[in-house]
């Protein structure tokens, strides 16, 4: 760490190294030196160049006004440091907390989705051609490409769920809940949900996005939630964690971040602060409400399919989403159930 912290000019010496539990796909630090504080994130990924693509990125956005941490350079300018085969970047240490929709005001919210529709923007300016490209994979499998200059560049584009597919893995997932020994309450909760879901599907695999379905594309963030979102008193101090800036369906990032930002533990939505978030958002991306139709018609069939916590759970026996389950698992139930109401909250 001494030595890591020796390529970066004016750093300091450190005092202490803490690990950061927050988060879920990489590992954190925070460091204290004689200098002050600092963030150090250990990329468990791996991929310099996309590293580099996405703080160049965070760069061009700071001097846009866009409230983002970008790296610190070392002192041959570089924002990567390789050591023994792994990423490490060094970011200031920003003070601030997180904060979940049930913590915003109706006016907060709108705000966030403002803060949202500028992201947007401001990527479309920043990621000009000759940038790279950058591949993401949604959490259903599909596969999502997109490349440099999300206007000059085509989108290859993805295609929804097959309900098929979700019947074999809710079979499998099924069996795998009810096998666990000693069941608890949350198995008992899975195996209730994956019958449920299975049921809901039945009555609603016709309703499948057809290909070419999706809203336009851009450059987006690509997993905008509260925990990569810093506030400092009520205003936002920090957009965090690039790792999966892409070209995808802008508008689904946008109700991506509501259905997780507005979900209660019930499962069912703020739709008034939905509302102001959608409003401000259009405004800002200069979106219309058809291109937000899309997206949430998208975006619940993609909730509908999804099982990427219990896959977690009983796959890869990693416990750390679970308790975002059942708020999850419900939100897809009430969704369904209300999904005129929810589809008018975002577009009217």
């Amino acid at each position: 760490m001494r030595a890591l912290l020796r390529r970066y000019r004016g750093a300091g010496e450190l005092l202490s190294c803490e690990p950061v539990t927050q988060g879920l796909l990489n590992r954190g630090y925070r460091l204290a030196t004689t200098r002050g504080a600092y963030f150090l994130k250990h990329h468990l990924d791996g991929d310099r160049d996309a590293i580099v693509r996405q703080h160049r990125a965070t760069q061009r956005l700071e001097r846009l006004g866009v409230p983002v941490a970008p790296p610190v350079e070392d002192a041959g300018g570089d924002t990567v440091a390789v050591i023994g085969g792994h990423c490490y970047a060094l970011h200031p240490w920003i003070d601030g907390r997180h904060r979940g929709g049930a913590q915003l005001t109706v006016r907060a919210s709108a705000h966030l989705g403002a803060l949202l529709g500028l992201v947007h923007t401001c990527l479309d300016h920043v990621m000009d051609a000759g940038h790279g490209d950058r591949t993401g994979s949604d959490r259903t499998g599909s596969d999502r490409t997109g490349s440099a200059g999300s206007r000059a560049v085509p989108y290859a584009g993805y295609e929804s769920r097959d309900p098929a597919l979700t019947f074999q893995e809710i079979s499998e997932l099924l069996a795998l809940a009810r096998a666990r020994r000693p069941r608890d309450a949350f198995d008992e909760l899975a195996a209730h949900r994956l019958v449920e879901r299975r049921a809901l599907l039945e009555r609603h695999a016709h309703r499948r996005p057809p290909p070419g379905a999706e809203p336009a594309p851009g450059w987006v963030h690509g997993d905008f939630h509260p925990l990569n979102l810093l506030y400092r008193g009520v205003e936002p101090a920090a957009i965090v964690d690039w790792d999966r800036l892409a070209v995808l369906p802008r508008a689904e990032e946008a109700v991506r971040a509501a259905a997780i930002f507005f979900v209660r533990p019930t499962g069912r939505l703020e739709l008034a602060k939905v509302r102001a978030y959608a409003t401000a958002y259009r405004r800002a991306a200069g979106a219309d409400a058809r291109e937000l139709a899309a997206a949430v018609h998208r975006v619940w069939w993609e909730r509908l399919n999804d099982f990427w916590i219990l896959r977690w759970r009983y796959v890869r026996h990693d416990l750390r989403a679970d308790p975002q389950f059942a708020a999850v698992s419900a939100l897809a139930v009430w969704w369904t159930k209300e999904y005129e109401t929810v589809r008018e909250a975002f577009t009217a």
